[in-house]
C-alpha cells in the first residue's frame, strides 16, 4: 500500500463522503492481489469516481488511473490529480496506451489501474477493450470493482483472469454487472 493510502487525512475524508452520502463497503473478494486491471461499472454519473475513490481508500486498494499528462502538469490542479491517483500518459506521441498500461504493470510490484470500459457516462453496449488487453499483456487478473447506488454499497467482485477469448471473458464481466444498479439505472450494464 502507498504512503498516500495510508494517510489518514485520506482516510478521514473518505469516511465522511461515506457518512454523509449514507453508503458502506460490501464484499472485498481477491484482497492479496497487488497487480491489476480495476473495472469501475456501471459509470453513470460524475459522482461514481469520488464515491469509487473513497470506497477504494477505505478498502485500502491503492488504486491509480490514467489521465492526459496535462492533467498532472496543470499547475492549479496537478497536485489534486496525483494526490487522488493520477497516473500520467503522454498521448501526444500517438503511444498505444495499452502497451503504456503494460509498461506500467511491468515497472511496478504493485500496480491496480482502475478504468470505466463503457468510456462514458451514456448507456454503451460495446465495452473498450484496451482494459481487456492490457490486462493479458501484463498478465494481471481484472478485478470487479463496483457502486451499486440501490444497495448504496461499494466492493470488489471475484477476480477475472483473462483467457484470451474476449467475448467469453466480456460476458462473465457483464454478467456480474447485471445485478449492480448504477446512479442512472437506465444507462446500466445490459
Amino acid at each position: 500500500m502507498t504512503p498516500r493510502e495510508k494517510s489518514p487525512f485520506w482516510y478521514t475524508m473518505a469516511t465522511l463522503v461515506f457518512k454523509v452520502a449514507g453508503w458502506h463497503l460490501g464484499e472485498i473478494h481477491n484482497p492479496d492481489i497487488r497487480k491489476s486491471m480495476m473495472i469501475a461499472a456501471p459509470h453513470t454519473s460524475n459522482w461514481d469516481i469520488i464515491l469509487a475513490r473513497a470506497a477504494f481508500y477505505l478498502m485500502g486498494v491503492p488504486v491509480r488511473f490514467t489521465v492526459k499528462k496535462e492533467w498532472t502538469d496543470n499547475w492549479a490542479l496537478g497536485w489534486l490529480v496525483k494526490a487522488i491517483g493520477g497516473l500520467a500518459v503522454d498521448r501526444s506521441r500517438n503511444n498505444s496506451l495499452v502497451d503504456g498500461m503494460v509498461k506500467l504493470f511491468n515497472e511496478h510490484d504493485e500496480l491496480v489501474i482502475l478504468i470505466t470500459p463503457e468510456g462514458t457516462r451514456a448507456y454503451q453496449p460495446r465495452w473498450r477493450k484496451g482494459y481487456y488487453f492490457a490486462a493479458l499483456g501484463a498478465q494481471v487478473p481484472i478485478r470487479l470493482g463496483y457502486l451499486d447506488y440501490k444497495k448504496k454499497e461499494a466492493g470488489i467482485g471475484e477476480a477475472v483472469w483473462p483467457t484470451g477469448d474476449y467475448e467469453a471473458d466480456e460476458a462473465k464481466i457483464k454478467a456480474f454487472y447485471r445485478n449492480v444498479t448504477g446512479r442512472f439505472p437506465e444507462k446500466g450494464v445490459r
